[in-house]
């Protein structure tokens, strides 16, 4: 293939959609176990109850601090799945390219997105690429489905949660929001400020097991607020955080007072929200403290009983109603 950026040819079906494919998606995801040439695949059985999900990527710049579309597309998926208790098995991808991508930087992002997949045990079992013309498009858009199987033994469901339940957190929030915002140098900032994307399955597995454990998420969209604000209208509950103890980097604090931004709203890419009942709030904070990936994870706040809000608790003891997002502060995010 001697063209350097994608050209409306790569998707007609012809021998330029056959190389790119070949040179590019089959060069790095290819499967020798499964018949990825043909238009549907069967799975070799799976151990357990299966679990499926999907989503779609797309981010401002393609490449940033810490991660690119590639990666992001897998850890995305993958996160998915661990949160829900399942071992991901299988990813199918769907690669829709704007007519002038760089093909080199395609090659990087689906290399990534391979590298990522292969670390986290998935093998690509499906896929398909278009392209649209220039200017309908942001650069790549990914879509891609995950197939896992069951593995908690914690019954993980949201309507398990009740008032006392302590509420933690993985690590400080924020992090991939004001990274992607620093790369797109759109306010005249700069900073060595790296996104958090990254798998979150060692976290998941460490505590999926424990008999308290009764809840977790990843705060991707609407970040760390937003999740809580799903919780306390599903259990009619209030969220209590205390403001001092959810983790916030210096860098991200400073960013968010700079441009009004609030980091408790912001994507993260490589964190978990957990719910836990008071006597396995500890157990969980320990397995998540003993991993490289939850050494800065805490103890962030507790479930009460009153109306299904989200309150924020100082350290002085006052208190505010933090209300759910409404304009999206960072489009084209994750």
């Amino acid at each position: 293939m001697n063209e350097q950026r994608i050209l409306l040819a790569h998707g007609n079906g012809g021998r330029f959609m056959r190389e790119l494919i070949g040179e590019i998606f089959a060069r790095h995801l290819a499967n020798p176990v499964l018949d990825t040439d043909a238009d549907a695949v069967a799975l070799p059985g799976l151990d357990g109850e299966v679990m499926v999900t999907t989503d779609g990527f797309t981010v401002q710049p393609i490449e940033f601090p810490g991660g690119n579309l590639g990666s992001l597309a897998v850890h995305g998926v993958i996160n998915d799945l661990a949160v829900a208790g399942a071992e991901p098995r299988y990813l199918t991808l769907s690669a829709i390219i704007e007519e002038g991508l760089d093909i080199a930087l395609l090659d990087r992002l689906i290399a990534s997105f391979a590298a990522a997949a292969q670390e986290n045990g998935a093998a690509v079992a499906a896929g398909d690429t278009k392209v649209v013309r220039h200017g309908e498009g942001g650069g790549l858009y990914l879509t891609v489905a995950g197939i896992g199987v069951r593995r908690a033994a914690a019954g993980l469901d949201m309507r398990r949660i009740a008032p006392g339940d302590v509420v933690l957190v993985s690590g400080p929030v924020g992090d991939h929001g004001v990274a992607v915002m620093l790369a797109r140098e759109q306010f005249g900032l700069s900073g060595e400020l790296r996104s958090d994307s990254a798998s979150v399955l060692p976290l998941a597995r460490a505590v999926w097991d424990l008999p308290g454990l009764k809840f977790m998420r990843d705060p991707t969209r609407g970040g760390l607020a937003t999740v809580c604000h799903e919780i306390a209208h599903a259990t009619g509950c209030s969220m209590v955080l205390r403001q001092d103890d959810v983790p916030v980097r210096g860098e991200v604090a400073s960013v968010c007072e700079m441009l009004g931004y609030d980091p408790w709203f912001l994507a993260c890419e490589g964190r978990v929200v957990a719910v836990a009942a008071p006597d396995a709030a500890a157990a969980v904070l320990a397995c998540w403290q003993a991993l490289p990936e939850g050494r800065e994870a805490a103890v962030i706040g507790r479930v009460e009983t009153g109306a299904a809000r989200l309150v924020v608790e100082t350290a002085l003891g006052g208190r505010r109603v933090l209300e759910e997002l409404e304009d999206d502060p960072l489009p084209r995010i994750c």
